[in-house]
């Protein structure tokens, strides 16, 4: 991976799906960022097709790892700037160790906004609380709680030699 040429240095989008981190992905974009979009699994079919649901299954709103950089492109394009695709489980914290140094190889991380998030239900329909398995519960506080924390610590070791940068933390991707 080449080094940032953006002045403004990198914003690390992670959680992107296809409403908000999209969204954050673009306009970071079109504010001249380099831009790090960091997602499980992207696939354009998926993508296109959860984004065209209010309430799409993880599965359908996940998009596959092949296609984490359409999306990467299409905002480069769109912003004439550089998108970079990255993988990474939120869940997993070698993972997001590992993502974060192909994030960081990139140049200075300046924002860091998390969007990732696992509802503890995968169903559109309002859920009792009696309902929700532990093991539910659980997952989705490793993703979106748990997966913040280690992403803001990988940030912020680097940013410690060198400078703050900004974290936008939100639990809807």
């Amino acid at each position: 991976m080449s080094s940032s040429a953006s002045p403004r240095g990198i914003a690390a989008i992670v959680g992107v799906g296809p409403r908000l981190g999209r969204s954050v992905a673009r306009k970071f974009a079109h504010e001249g960022y380099s831009v790090a979009i960091l997602a499980r699994d992207l696939g354009k079919r998926a993508f296109l097709l959860s984004s065209a649901r209010p309430c799409a299954s993880p599965s359908s709103s996940s998009l596959s790892a092949g296609k984490l950089s359409w999306l990467a492109d299409e905002i480069a394009r769109e912003a004439k700037a550089q998108v970079f695709a990255i993988r990474i489980d939120c869940g997993d914290p070698k993972s997001v160790r590992e993502a974060f140094e192909g994030v960081l190889s990139l140049g200075s991380v300046e924002v860091l906004a998390y969007t990732a998030c696992e509802a503890p239900h995968a169903t559109c329909q309002p859920t009792r609380f009696t309902d929700v398995a532990v093991e539910s519960f659980v997952r989705s506080l490793a993703e979106s709680a748990v997966g913040a924390f280690h992403c803001a610590q990988q940030v912020s070791v680097h940013q410690q030699l060198i400078h703050a940068s900004t974290s936008i933390m939100h639990g809807k991707g």
